[in-house]
């Protein structure tokens, strides 16, 4: 078992995110994992992502707020304890249209050539 502070995780940088702070939970540098990572992405208001891509599917779960999620076939706010699946390759922005902060849980599989 490996266990991850809350208090003693570390940030990491989440490209082409914005007023948004991302802590590694599992995997890459803060755990042995071999085949996901999980992040905690908190979200200011009016924080987000880009539009963009992954090859790599994804799957993401509200714990606090709402943040909505926009891909190429429309959008959805997602609020406390909802989820989503991102397909492999589904291009999709992410935006905090409320008041108050939000935090999201990131749960992803590895890029390949990590050398996990």
């Amino acid at each position: 078992m490996k266990v991850n502070r809350i208090s003693e995780v570390k940030p990491y940088e989440a490209k082409k995110h914005f007023d948004m702070k991302g802590l590694r939970l599992q995997g890459f540098e803060a755990s042995p994992s071999k085949n996901f990572w999980v992040g905690l992405s908190y979200f200011l208001p009016g924080g987000g992502a880009e539009m963009s891509e992954s090859p790599l599917e994804r799957v993401y779960v509200v714990v606090e707020g709402e943040v909505t999620v926009v891909t190429d076939e429309g959008e959805t706010t997602l609020g406390k304890m909802d989820s989503c699946l991102l397909a492999g390759g589904e291009r999709r922005a992410i935006v905090n249209r409320t008041n108050l902060p939000a935090s999201m849980l990131v749960i992803m599989p590895y890029p390949e050539g990590t050398g996990r």
